[in-house]
């Protein structure tokens, strides 16, 4: 990747993670962790990969992203108001009252997204359907979704594998946020997902597994996932869970939590000399 270019991206990344907190701090409560560790490949597919913007938003042959963790909402957010589907004030409406921007994500309420999420284990047959219609209508166009990990306990998740599989739906390019961690405990205690690789090749995907949160990493996944012509690819992203927030990272109390005014300041404060170091 020319550096220009990953200088750009790593500029979004930062911005991105800047509103993330600024909009939860905003409220004083939600989900941290989860949106802090799928950034990188949010900035990655939005800025470098996909063919999505707000000029082409109706249009049925762009690229489409089902974020089946549909409480990493945030995230997403400040992605869509970075790319300018909305502006920018709107992230501090974020789960108010009459906001267009609730926890989780919801197509008929927030511009720039393309499918409602949040009910854990469904997204990913959502987005094999979508990538089924538009194969059927002759388009040229990929899907694209975001897992987590603790989401894959949920059986539907592996109906969905193998069914993608079956369809050989080589324009689904899906990714696990494998920052192994659950609401309450490591998946290793919960549900041990390991070898996570070794089960999505038992189902016939295209596995590739990268750091998920270096950008050029994850740009080289997806040009690789593009190659694949008879099957979906499964991209794990071994992640950080409140990946680059003082308050949240590697912490299981990231997933929903509280931030008072002065945590919200401190971690502002961190991103924004982090922003100042990197520019």
């Amino acid at each position: 990747m020319e550096a220009e270019r990953l200088k750009r991206l790593e500029a979004a990344a930062r911005q991105v993670r800047y509103d993330i907190v600024e909009a939860i701090g905003n409220i004083g409560i939600g989900h941290f962790g989860g949106a802090l560790s799928i950034v990188e490949v949010l900035t990655v597919l939005y800025f470098s990969q996909m063919n999505a913007s707000p000029a082409n938003a109706k249009d049925p042959g762009r690229d489409k992203l089902v974020l089946s963790k549909g409480h990493a909402g945030p995230a997403l957010y400040a992605v869509l108001a970075q790319k300018g589907y909305f502006p920018r004030e709107t992230l501090f409406t974020l789960n108010q009252g009459g906001t267009s921007l609730p926890s989780h994500c919801d197509r008929n309420l927030t511009p720039g997204i393309d499918m409602t999420t949040g009910s854990l284990g469904q997204g990913l047959s959502v987005a094999i359907g979508m990538a089924l219609a538009d194969r059927m209508d002759g388009r040229k166009n990929r899907i694209f979704a975001i897992i987590g990990d603790g989401e894959s306990d949920e059986g539907q998740v592996w109906e969905a594998a193998m069914a993608a599989s079956q369809y050989g739906l080589s324009n689904l390019i899906a990714f696990t946020d494998y920052n192994k961690m659950n609401i309450d405990g490591l998946t290793s205690e919960i549900m041990n997902l390991d070898d996570l690789g070794a089960k999505w090749r038992a189902f016939n995907w295209n596995v590739l597994r990268t750091d998920g949160h270096d950008l050029e990493a994850i740009d080289r996944a997806i040009d690789a996932a593009r190659l694949e012509s008879d099957r979906p690819t499964m991209i794990i992203l071994d992640t950080i869970k409140g990946k680059g927030c003082s308050i949240a990272e590697g912490k299981l109390s990231s997933h929903n939590m509280a931030i008072s005014k002065e945590q919200k300041e401190k971690a502002l404060g961190e991103l924004s000399a982090a922003m100042g170091e990197l520019s």
